[in-house]
């Protein structure tokens, strides 16, 4: 397409870059002072849910549960013939069979499934995901390391987590509950960001093999190139997985709507950032090193 040839897009990363760094403050502020919203995965609480024979409005089951004397009061979610109760604390197995008991004179039919988690085995979830989010980034950085160089493993690094940090920032701006299917979607989020930013640093080596750069207005033309050169595949693959996600949102259940959601938001923000943030930065850190060969004096 005409269009690709004609494009800047290491000119229009600028402005790509201001708003990805006014959203990286923004989320730094809200995580600092808000922190995220954790859902009973990752804290000290009670999951309940609840198979019904027949539907249970939320007017029914508040009066019920407020009789258990538990000391917090649960964030209920009524649903087709189903109900989920999650309470801030763990319940003893006292309580266990009070909320059966109560819940049963609504419905005899009903099953329950209770899902408890103490406050260490919290931590370790919490732990063990941060752990695996870094593992990968490593893993990438050697990966990128070693099939080209540390100046493209640098750039590649920096888009993923750009990708990944804006997915936790407008989670905690938004005060949206975190889960281990959040964590799914963060590290799907990474795979797929990387395999594009792959795809467009391979264009950009080959065609630094069949030219010869001798200035940075010759890098960046060969940046503009290669970026035109697979925009229509990336576009392509993104919005692919894009609408799949997004239809999973609209009509997936509760259980898979946080991932649905956090791939969406990754995808989108993930769609540019291989081209406007990976690439131009490949390009400045490049251009400082022939910076740094031209200032070495000559030997004599």
């Amino acid at each position: 397409m005409r269009f690709k040839k004609e494009l800047d897009f290491v000119h229009l990363s600028k402005y790509f870059y201001i708003f990805s760094i006014a959203i990286t403050i923004l989320g730094v502020a809200f995580l600092s002072f808000m922190g995220l919203n954790y859902s009973v995965d990752f804290k000290a609480g009670s999951n309940v849910d609840v198979s019904l024979s027949k539907n249970i409005t939320l007017e029914q089951l508040k009066p019920v549960l407020n009789e258990l004397g538990i000391s917090h009061e649960p964030d209920i979610t009524v649903g087709e013939n189903r109900v989920n109760i999650r309470y801030d604390e763990v319940l003893d197995e006292n309580h266990d069979e009070a909320l059966k008991a109560a819940i049963t004179k609504l419905d005899d039919k009903a099953s329950f499934e209770i899902n408890t988690v103490d406050t260490e085995m919290a931590k370790e979830l919490a732990r063990n995901a941060i752990y695996s989010v870094l593992l990968s980034c490593l893993g990438i950085i050697i990966y990128v390391s070693i099939r080209f160089e540390w100046r493209f493993a640098v750039a590649a690094i920096v888009a993923l987590v750009h990708d990944a940090f804006i997915v936790v920032a407008v989670f905690s701006i938004f005060r949206l509950e975190v889960d281990l299917t959040f964590i799914v979607a963060v590290l799907t989020i990474i795979g797929y960001s990387i395999n594009d930013t792959i795809v467009i640093f391979d264009r950009i080596r080959e065609n630094l093999r069949f030219g010869k750069q001798k200035s940075y207005e010759d890098l960046k033309a060969l940046v503009n190139k290669s970026v035109a050169q697979t925009l229509m595949r990336s576009l392509y693959t993104a919005f692919t997985v894009f609408v799949a996600a997004f239809f999973l949102l609209v009509l997936g259940g509760a259980s898979i709507k946080m991932f649905s959601l956090a791939m969406v938001i990754g995808l989108l923000f993930g769609a540019y950032s291989s081209i406007f943030i990976a690439s131009p930065l490949w390009l400045l850190l490049k251009k400082r090193q022939k910076t740094a060969v031209k200032s070495k004096p000559a030997k004599a």
